[in-house]
Parts: structure tokens; sequence; C-alpha cells
């Protein structure tokens, strides 16, 4: 089981599965939500369960995703694919351990000019 929660503790919750290893989105949006890249774990969304949730304030990103975010300290915590059976959760909300490693990089086209990938991880232009 894992747990987690936004800086401020309005929401918290919890993931009841073992966590994938994470991707780290660097497109446009990503980027612009999160302040740099995106780093998130796919979670089945049974296997979520989240306290608190009235504090989420949901911005609608496109017509089939919205980012979950708190209202009251601004921490990113969701990527909702809404007709998807996952979630993506921000591995920086968790609490550690988290006991995965990054396993890949997506939407490289898009990063920012300001830092390398230089980690030796795979990395996807799209």
């Amino acid at each position: 089981m894992h747990h987690g929660s936004c800086l401020c503790g309005a929401i918290r919750f919890e993931i009841k599965a073992d966590l994938h290893g994470p991707d780290a989105c660097h497109c446009l949006q990503c980027r612009k939500h999160s302040g740099h890249y995106w780093a998130s774990t796919d979670v089945a969304r049974e296997a979520l369960s989240i306290t608190g949730e009235e504090h989420i304030t949901w911005f609608h990103s496109s017509e089939n995703v919205r980012r979950g975010f708190c209202r009251a300290c601004g921490s990113s915590l969701f990527w909702d694919p809404i007709h998807k059976a996952k979630i993506a959760v921000a591995m920086g909300a968790l609490d550690s351990p988290t006991g995965t490693q990054l396993a890949m990089h997506i939407f490289t086209a898009e990063k920012g000019d300001y830092y390398r990938i230089a980690d030796g991880i795979t990395q996807h232009l799209r």
C-alpha cells in the first residue's frame, strides 16, 4: 500500500496496489501544469482512494483529459483520462519509499530548452 498527499494535507490518497514504473512527460501541457516535467505512475481507479476529494479542482485540459490539483495549496496531483480504467498519480505527491524507478521519458520532442535528458532511460518523441 502507498500513501500520498498534497502539500497542505487537505487531500490525501491511498493506493492499494504495487506502483508501475513511472514515466516523465515533457509535453507542453504537463510542463505548464507542473512547472517542469510531469512524473507520474498509472493506477487502476479501483486501487485509488481519496480523502478530501472536495478540495480537488479539476481543469479540463482537453476533451478527454482533466488535471486535478489542490484548490488550497495548488499541488498538482492527478492526470485523469476520463474514459480510461487508470488515472495517473504524481510521483512527487507520494510518500517514500515508492519502490519504483523512472521507466521512460515521453513527449521529449516538446521538452524545455533549459535542460538535457541524459539519464540513459528510454525516450519517446511522442
